[in-house]
């Protein structure tokens, strides 16, 4: 289910010259977190590792697991869970499912006509293509549909609302144009398909189309399969429009799996089900339900590319929109492995990828899965050569990724309360594809994953992975100042986390430090959930020699072995400290853009009145008024986050100076010091949770309410602004001072001991 990755810039020819003074990692050096010798073993032992993926095993792999539909509670898809449990067997680990039941509605009746003004039936299929062989599978296909959307049968005018997106609905206001009783349509992108039924049943609308514009997810941008690798006219982006931001992610039925005695809910009352009937279309389907709308021009950034002239409408445009669906539980079933530690069993690492799929699920989510299998192999083969992880490894193949994280949430909150005793990092993977190392995580992980990427050598250039991300960021770099920083800053900023994929119960709530990486950037398609998405796309128009699974597979296969091995856990806070800095600008920049959107709005609105005291018979739609935003005592939140940079600055130093003196102390010691380290994620959560969303309860990273996938940083603060709730600001930036102090207060108990060891 991951977001659709933005391409970054292609590199260009300077590359080779660059690869020349692209230095070899020194072997000899020291590795975060481990003593000098025992970074030596390491190293040996990574060597090995980064040997043993195999292209031929993965595509072999993709090949059986895609080779039929494979959604939640179909019969490929339980055999794809009994073969990877199998093949967790066979490689010496001690692997299990753990099934759960959960509500997973599927279509029985879908519907979309134009009845005004003139007439035409929506094909709502995906056609078979000669070409490609799994395409033809119909009887085993879910149809395309918008998995918990509630059912309905509505007629009603069309509005189109370009993205579905609030400040689209601004726009249609400012035009004059209501969606009140009606039917929108809305186009694919800018956000996650599910904020475009809730912002549309907001406004008062009874029914929600989202369909692929061309511009967007078509032939604008390249030739459409089976020719290349863009989406044709009838294809179709099935997903779960499920609303899990401002609720819940998982089973809608059982909001709080950790608790055995939790009532169970009905479709009914569950609040994270949509409250409009949603469908996806094609943009084939889409074209002449716009063309027949009458009404203002669309402005010019909402036009797409299909040939005709875009009007919002309604005119007298008129849709019949019917879903039924069978709201039934099926069983999912999640595959569980573990390599026991030999020294710290206690402590876990966690690393994840889903296995089920909207349809043959190549791409999203096989081509994840099979780096994922072979790093499992891999260690397989290396604990058969005596190599034995301090830390204990669980593997994780989950189910129902697709409807909305249904397996891993209800294994993360079944688990929760040893989840938060013992795991030290949760590591994910959905997609992958060719191109660039893309990394979103927790940033008291960014220096550690950067100097994974340093010593991952990136198959096509010949550099590391990090240098290929640098030099591709300077070239696509918007500003000098960015560009500046890429060349001096020593890591790589890494994306916050937000959501749409199984990190989510991990990091949003329970508080785990968790990292999502993918290769991607060089290999854009539109077979995203369609029945094209399939092992014959894969190997024609994606990673097609398998060269970036292998690379993937080495990358987390590495970030997996050196957070189990190192004598220390290799969390580094100065990089945190700064990122919570630039958030706090932000922010500030953020209450200053709403402070100037006020006083524009009080122009507009004397502008109006001045134009109609002279025009009376041309009417004015007046934006609404707003009050200035007040001033928001930020010094709290100051006042934290330099005592957070101090504290981080400290236990860096401390750090250092053990490191180098090679962690001197007994085990007991150490263990003392990684399990107060192994907390230091926690620290960032509140049991509160978020203002309305109690469920996550992370304070610095949450999926937005109106994003979906994407992060908001610093939440209760950035959404308090954004929404103009001005007394839950100032509330929420006292809560967020509050857990920083809390990680900086731990953060120095953790230098201390270090200090402790070197006395």
């Amino acid at each position: 289910m991951r977001r659709s990755i933005l391409a970054l810039l292609v590199i260009g020819l300077f590359l080779h010259s660059a690869l020349a003074d692209s230095p070899e990692p020194n072997q000899d050096a020291t590795l975060d977190g481990f003593s000098m010798q025992n970074a030596r073993t390491e190293r040996e032992w990574e060597s090995k590792f980064r040997a043993l993926p195999n292209a031929q095993q993965q595509r072999d792999y993709m090949q059986l697991l895609s080779a039929r539909p494979h959604h939640v509670g179909s019969a490929y898809d339980k055999q794809n869970a009994e073969w990877i449990l199998s093949k967790f067997k066979e490689w010496g680990l001690d692997a299990h499912i753990e099934s759960f039941k959960v509500l997973f509605p599927t279509p029985k009746r879908r519907l979309v006509e134009l009845i005004a003004p003139t007439h035409y039936v929506a094909k709502l299929q995906e056609p078979a293509l000669a070409e490609d062989p799994t395409s033809s599978q119909h009887d085993e296909q879910l149809p395309t549909y918008n998995a918990y959307s509630r059912d309905g049968d509505v007629t009603a005018p069309l509005v189109y609302v370009n993205y579905g997106l609030p400040d689209d609905y601004d726009r249609l206001q400012r035009l004059g144009v209501s969606v009140e009783g009606a039917i929108v349509i809305a186009r694919y992108g800018n956000s996650w398909r599910g904020i475009k039924p809730k912002v549309a049943a907001e406004h008062g609308a009874v029914g929600c189309l989202i369909y692929s514009d061309p511009k967007d997810d078509g032939y604008f941008g390249g030739d459409v399969f089976p020719k290349g690798a863009m989406r044709p006219d009838q294809g179709v982006q099935r997903g779960s429009v499920m609303d899990f931001a401002s609720n819940y992610p998982g089973d809608p039925l059982t909001p709080d799996r950790g608790d055995p005695n939790a009532p169970r809910m009905t479709a009914s009352n569950a609040p994270s089900i949509t409250k409009i009937p949603t469908l996806p279309i094609s943009y084939g389907d889409a074209q002449p339900l716009l063309a027949a709308l009458t009404g203002p021009l669309a402005p010019e950034e909402w036009r797409g590319a299909l040939p005709i002239a875009y009007h919002v409408g309604p005119g007298a445009s008129k849709v019949h929109l019917v879903i039924e669906s069978n709201w039934d539980l099926k069983e999912l079933n999640d595959v569980i492995a573990r390599i026991p530690g030999s020294i710290e069993a206690d402590e876990w690492v966690v690393r994840g990828n889903h296995h089920d799929g909207w349809v043959n699920g190549a791409e999203d989510p096989i081509a994840g899965q099979v780096t994922l299998l072979e790093e499992a192999r891999s260690f397989g083969e290396l604990l058969k050569q005596g190599w034995k992880p301090k830390r204990t490894i669980i593997y994780c193949a989950w189910d129902g990724e697709e409807p909305m994280l249904l397996g891993s949430t209800a294994w993360a909150e079944t688990h929760g309360r040893e989840l938060q005793e013992h795991a030290a990092i949760y590591i994910n993977s959905d997609s992958n594809g060719r191109g660039y190392l893309f990394m979103e995580g927790s940033h008291s992980l960014e220096h550690f994953v950067n100097n994974v990427a340093r010593n991952i050598e990136d198959p096509e250039s010949k550099l590391s992975v990090f240098e290929r991300d640098r030099l591709a960021g300077i070239t696509g770099a918007k500003s000098d100042e960015d560009r500046k920083e890429l060349r001096q800053r020593p890591d790589l900023r890494m994306d916050a986390l937000g959501s749409g994929t199984d990190y989510t119960a991990f990091v949003d709530h329970l508080g785990i430090a968790s990292l999502n990486l993918a290769n991607g950037g060089e290999d854009d398609g539109g077979i995203y959930h369609s029945i094209y998405d399939d092992f014959y796309w894969f190997t024609h128009f994606s990673d097609t020699d398998f060269r970036y699974g292998i690379a993937l597979s080495q990358t987390i296969g590495t970030v997996v072995m050196r957070m189990a091995d190192a004598d220390v856990l290799p969390y580094e806070f100065t990089d945190l400290a700064e990122t919570m800095q630039k958030y706090n600008k932000d922010l500030q920049k953020l209450l200053q853009s709403k402070q100037d959107e006020a006083h524009e709005r009080e122009l507009e609105l004397k502008e109006g009145a001045f134009h109609a005291a002279f025009n009376p018979r041309k009417p004015t739609v007046a934006p609404p008024p707003e009050d200035i935003p007040p001033h928001l005592n930020f010094a709290p939140l100051e006042n934290a986050l330099e005592g957070l940079t101090k504290s981080a600055e400290r236990y860096k130093t401390a750090f250092n100076k053990a490191e180098a003196s090679g962690f001197p102390g007994s085990d007991k010691l150490l263990a003392t010091l990684n399990q107060k380290l192994l907390q230091s994620e926690r620290r960032l959560t509140d049991p509160a949770g978020l203002p309305r969303r109690p469920w996550y309860r992370h304070m610095i990273y949450a999926p937005g309410v109106y994003t979906g996938y994407a992060p908001k940083t610093m939440p209760g603060i950035r959404e308090a602004i954004e929404q103009r709730r001005w007394q839950e600001a100032d509330t929420e930036i006292a809560r967020v001072s509050k857990v920083l102090e809390n990680e900086a207060a731990l953060i120095d108990s953790a230098a201390a001991d270090l200090d402790t060891l070197t006395r």
